[in-house]
């Protein structure tokens, strides 16, 4: 039966990387797969498939949905008040000529917008005004689009509705995720510095406008947002690491100060009304995904799926910390091209076995995702946000895959040694 349910999972994934089917759509029928092998009565059981998978997994991960929906909205507010390009534009009129400083400062801004909300919104956000600035003061367009996303990656350890993505999807303490996160922070910081430095130098200036000038001409220069809203990123984060408040309250007052802080007092009701509805449309494709995420993982639990496959999982996990750190490091590719091993998809369900069937302590389980996150959210080729920086910046995303991936394997490396010496 295991052997079955791996092999069906194995299709899935070829269903994903040749693009037959969207990955959500891929992941939900992977469910009811896995749900029929195991066993599963269609209804009236306690482990059935309608109620169990997919109605109580549909919503498993609701409150990831809300945050990601409130990190949007924040997203769009910064878009549409100027928080965003006023802050990259600060930055360029500081670094003036200089490509490394100019370089480092979207970086810089690429953190914050990443903190906040992931996918191609958060490149956008950074990558509208910086990747041009960039590229006009000799950046080559490669390492232009893999600075945006290494600061995007960089941010990631912070962006709240990560937090709660994996609280939920492997049941671990938003606190514990936390800690492993505020220590996972430093080294994609560094690594990401060190990109930014070397590529920067090592690839040399090419002045060359290299941005299709048929793709921004929709966006339209705004005034400046006051320097008071500029720390709107840095709100929400204060508060859930210094204060120890909830994710969705903190998303909330970033969200109320993005508005009083740049919007008349009788514009307020209209903007905030209007930049809600479009953080609807920028969070309908992640939400999508963590609706066939959450019945993946309703399916993997199932008693059958879990009894199944736990011995299979746990005859193959290397059971030492020096093997974990190896093994895993190795299978770092499995988490590109939509591959096993991507949380946000078939990962999901990786992961939950190894946390239902005990193979690994919680945290060392979100440690390993956390891990692979660094690298699918710079690296891999079919994630919106590399497509969207590559492209911007004139390049295959098959190049910023290779321009980042050495860097991003670092930082790959880096947090599963934690993650052994922590919890192993």
């Amino acid at each position: 039966m295991g052997i079955a349910i791996l092999a069906l999972m194995a299709v899935g994934v070829v269903l994903m990387l040749t693009r037959v089917l969207p990955t959500a759509f891929a992941l939900v029928l992977l469910a009811l797969g896995i749900a029929l092998l195991a066993g599963a009565p269609l209804s009236g059981g306690k482990n059935d498939i309608l109620t169990s998978v997919l109605q109580t997994g549909s919503a498993a991960l609701a409150s990831t949905m809300i945050a990601v929906l409130l990190g949007s909205w924040l997203g769009t507010l910064m878009d549409e008040t100027g928080i965003a390009a006023t802050l990259v534009r600060k930055i360029v009129e500081f670094g003036g000529e200089r490509p490394s400083v100019v370089a480092l400062g979207v970086f810089a801004v690429s953190i914050l917008c990443g903190s906040i909300t992931g996918s191609a919104p958060a490149a956008m956000l950074a990558g509208v005004v910086g990747i041009p600035a960039m590229i006009a003061v000799g950046v080559t367009p490669v390492v232009a689009g893999g600075t945006v996303l290494m600061g995007i990656s960089a941010g990631s350890p912070l962006e709240l509705p990560v937090w709660q993505f994996l609280s939920d999807a492997l049941g671990a303490p938003v606190g514990d995720v936390k800690t492993i996160m505020v220590k996972l922070f430093p080294m994609a910081l560094v690594v990401g510095i060190a990109y930014v430095l070397i590529e920067t130098r090592r690839r040399g200036t090419r002045h060359a406008w290299a941005v299709r000038l048929d793709r921004p001409k929709a966006r339209v220069r705004r005034g400046d947002a006051p320097w008071y809203a500029l720390i709107t990123p840095l709100v929400p984060i204060v508060l859930a690491l210094g204060f120890a408040v909830p994710i969705v309250p903190s998303l909330l007052v970033g969200i109320v100060y993005a508005l009083v802080t740049t919007t008349k007092w009788g514009e307020l009701n209209g903007r905030a009304l209007r930049s809600l509805y479009k953080a609807f449309q920028v969070a309908a494709p992640p939400i999508v995904l963590f609706i066939a995420i959450g019945m993946l993982l309703a399916a993997v639990k199932l008693p059958g799926a879990k009894s199944a496959l736990t011995p299979i999982v746990s005859a193959i996990s290397p059971a030492s910390a020096v093997w974990f750190v190896v093994v895993f490091v190795v299978l770092v590719p499995l988490c590109l091209f939509r591959g096993p091993l991507n949380v946000f998809g078939l990962g999901a369900g990786v992961a939950g076995v190894l946390v239902s069937g005990g193979i690994y302590p919680l945290s060392a389980v979100v440690g390993l995702m956390a891990s692979y996150n660094q690298v699918f959210s710079v690296s891999d080729p079919t994630s919106t946000q590399t497509v969207w920086a590559a492209q911007y910046s004139g390049v295959r995303p098959e190049k910023a895959m290779i321009s980042t991936l050495p860097y991003t394997w670092v930082v790959a490396l880096g947090g599963m040694v934690l993650t052994a010496v922590l919890y192993l």
